[in-house]
């Protein structure tokens, strides 16, 4: 247990680490989101026609019944999906509490899986690791550019997060899962 604790809390802290340097020192994320000059009326125009914070695509119908006259009345034409918030709030702690909880979470599965049978081989320990990075990423934002669109350039970043954190989180628990804990001498 205590291999698992010091496995995932190392392991999340490499992950979480590579996700900080993507986030600034190293810039990966800065194309992610495009500029508008137009950003002030943008925002007042969606401040007195949104009434609740939440995820909207528009065109969209209020009936789901009506979705398929109006998604066929606007091909062709613009459309945006729209994450709405009346207030923003610069607090990062909570978020990067529960983002560290999630991959300590996400490290001790990754530590579960790849522990049953016995201690795994370095290789099969960091092929796992990359695979759940890739499975991560293929189920999040790469669904997203399936579906809504998502342009490269908003998930691109993420690609590469999400192979570069979870390699370095194989790489470390390739060396630190297969050793054995030391046994105490006994003198009998």
């Amino acid at each position: 247990m205590k291999k698992w604790l010091i496995g995932s809390l190392v392991g999340a802290i490499l992950v979480f680490g590579w996700q900080a340097l993507s986030h600034t020192v190293l810039g990966l994320h800065n194309n992610d989101m495009k500029y508008s000059s137009a950003q002030t009326e943008i925002l007042a125009n969606l401040s007195a026609n949104l009434k609740e914070d939440g995820a909207y695509m528009i065109p969209n119908a209020s009936d789901p019944a009506e979705m398929q006259k109006v998604m066929e009345a606007n091909a062709g034409k613009p459309w945006a999906t729209i994450v709405y918030h009346s207030s923003l709030s610069n607090d990062m702690a909570m978020p990067m509490i529960r983002g560290f909880l999630v991959t300590i979470f996400l490290v001790v599965v990754l530590i579960y899986l790849l522990t049953r049978g016995g201690a795994p081989a370095s290789v099969r320990i960091i092929g796992g690791s990359v695979a759940l990075g890739l499975a991560y990423w293929l189920q999040g934002p790469y669904t997203g550019h399936i579906w809504y669109q998502l342009p490269w350039h908003m998930i691109k970043a993420d690609l590469i997060d999400s192979l570069a954190a979870w390699t370095l989180c194989g790489i470390w628990l390739s060396w630190w899962l297969p050793k054995q804990p030391k046994r105490s001498s006994s003198f009998i």
